[in-house]
């Protein structure tokens, strides 16, 4: 993804299982016969022998995947299956970054060998090819920037199969496709998929702060997210309770039970090749209970003198100090490809000076220091504001370009505004953060949609939290529910997807022994089958919740 040479690995094998292969046969490997024309339309290589061309039975109807796709043309034939002799066609060459996406799918599908640069298609086989966008030629390397990019077209026809795509996400994406459709129907129907998201961002947020998640379970999601077609995973490593990542700047302050360096790095490699991006959180000025463990005197102490726990002293400069240098330290582990947007999200969220009735009474350091530095008439709202902007230039300055915070982390009418280009996850109107979300978008701001009616799994279910279904999720919920339970009171063109870009289901640990890892991951399946059809494509699902669940069931 991003340079010619292709970071990811490519030297692993293509796997060849028997196992594998027989469960391919299943699906539908057939016996060749007859003749074909070896160069199907649009085929530059080198015109070779005919090839036998594949017999099977026709495979019918329309192909039913989650999420579904925007569009398919049908036409007459017997569309594709895998077959003996069948080969994935490459024609950019081994170095492209098509070459993760040509060996995962011919692992999915049952061993098949992947054949690189221009050669002639055959019958029965895959080709895999970049296009341009908007006529315009794009490069090997290209990030996906856009929903288009993100699109793909699938044509089976005269039994050959040609996924096409603008970047190599996109190609990942259509791969996908034809992997649940082989796996539910043994095929694809004659005839063109064209199928693209209809929001940028679609994901999941991680608690592994205050439950510590294994590096297997969590590169287990990563893989189902990518099978769903999300595209982002957050992990919010600290909070009063664990700091689940090695640091070597401050090794004191990490948990014992957490991942290492290098098995992140694993996690972002993983990662890449299935086109997800790993977003930090580094919460603060709050849940920094486990770093300040180790700094009682950064503690924050109300007017009594007593500590308040995860609380920082934002009116001490040493706190500064303390938390840029853990950003900088996390902000060179998460890289990012060239190209690629680099988030990173701040939090911001629940800092208990702001949850006093009267926190100028009972933080009075912070009340003197806000007037210090902002002038008569700043409030520790504009403190704490103007902590969030001066993290937000540490972490633009070691590279992150899509920062984000907690929705209670912005406030009105200070003298100290947040920084504009901050997205403001919105998870809740019941905390300190009352603000409707769409005075956000009334300011011009973009909203991710974290909506904790519908999107927040938090264990035990505290404070009057049910564990979400998929069911709610598939019939009422959609990106522009950002609070409660009805779409967000604002004009249509305030609720497109470059305002409100999509959402985040979130796993939150509140009561970290409620449920095993196994017992998450089991709950969450449906959950975040319906996010990702929600965030896909728009509108009322055509597909019955009954039909919509069988299908996932199936997978």
């Amino acid at each position: 993804m991003s340079n010619p040479t292709h970071p990811r690995s490519r030297t692993t094998p293509v796997a060849r299982s028997a196992g594998l292969l027989a469960l391919a046969m299943a699906l539908g490997l057939t016996a060749c016969s007859g003749a074909a024309d070896s160069r199907p339309p649009g085929s530059t290589g080198t015109q070779a022998a005919p090839a036998p061309t594949p017999t099977w039975a026709a495979v019918t109807g329309t192909p039913h995947v989650i999420p579904t796709v925007r569009k398919f043309t049908p036409a007459t034939g017997r569309g594709w299956r895998p077959s003996k002799g069948a080969r994935i066609v490459v024609p950019a060459g081994e170095k492209s970054t098509l070459a993760d996406e040509a060996q995962l799918m011919a692992q999915d599908l049952g061993g098949l060998p992947v054949v690189w640069g221009d050669k002639t298609v055959r019958p029965g086989d895959i080709e895999l090819k970049l296009t341009g966008t908007q006529g315009a030629s794009r490069p090997d390397d290209a990030a996906a920037r856009s929903t288009a990019d993100e699109g793909y077209t699938v044509t089976a026809r005269g039994t050959r199969l040609t996924l096409t795509a603008p970047t190599d996400a996109g190609i990942f994406y259509g791969t996908r496709t034809v992997r649940q459709v082989v796996h539910t129907a043994g095929g694809l129907p004659e005839g063109t998929i064209k199928d693209w998201p209809d929001r940028p961002q679609r994901g999941m947020s991680l608690d592994n702060a205050r439950k510590p998640f294994s590096a297997d379970w969590i590169e287990a999601r990563i893989k189902e997210l990518g099978d769903l077609k999300l595209n982002q995973l957050q992990l919010h490593f600290s909070d009063d309770q664990g700091f689940r990542i090695q640091s070597d700047t401050h090794p004191e302050i990490v948990s014992p039970d957490h991942l290492t360096k290098d098995q992140v790095r694993h996690l972002i490699k993983v990662a890449q090749s299935r086109h997800v991006s790993l977003i930090p959180e580094l919460d603060s000025p709050g849940h920094l209970g486990a770093v300040l463990d180790h700094y009682p005197d950064l503690v924050l102490r109300n007017a009594e003198g007593r500590t308040v726990k995860g609380a920082i002293d934002i009116s001490n400069p040493k706190s500064a100090r303390l938390i840029d240098s853990l950003l900088r330290e996390y902000a060179a582990l998460f890289t990012n490809p060239k190209g690629a947007d680099a988030y990173w999200h701040l939090g911001g969220d629940e800092y208990q000076a702001l949850m006093a009735s009267n926190p100028e009474t009972s933080y009075p350091q912070l009340a003197q220091a806000a007037r210090q530095k902002y002038g008569s008439g700043a409030t520790i709202e504009d403190l704490a504001t103007g902590w969030l902007n001066d993290r937000e230039k540490t972490v633009k300055a070691a590279g992150k370009n899509r920062i984000e915070a907690w929705n209670d982390g912005f406030f009105s009418d200070g003298k100290v505004a947040a920084d504009k280009d901050r997205t403001v996850a919105y998870w809740t109107g019941k905390e300190i953060g009352k603000r409707d979300p769409s005075a956000f978008l009334h300011e011009g701001r973009t909203v991710l949609n974290v909506n904790d009616e519908y999107l927040y799994y938090v264990l035990g279910e505290p404070n009057d939290f049910t564990y979400p279904t998929g069911e709610r999720i598939y019939r009422s919920w959609s990106p522009s529910v950002l609070r409660d339970t009805a779409p967000v009171a604002v004009p249509q063109k305030q609720t497109t997807p470059d305002r409100i870009p999509g959402g985040r289901f979130a796993i939150w640990a509140d009561q970290s022994q409620a449920q095993t890892a196994q017992q998450i991951a089991a709950g969450i399946r449906l959950p975040l089958a319906a996010l990702a059809q929600k965030t896909w494509n728009p509108g009322t699902p055509t597909m019955s919740w009954q039909s919509f669940k069988a299908l996932a069931d199936r997978m």
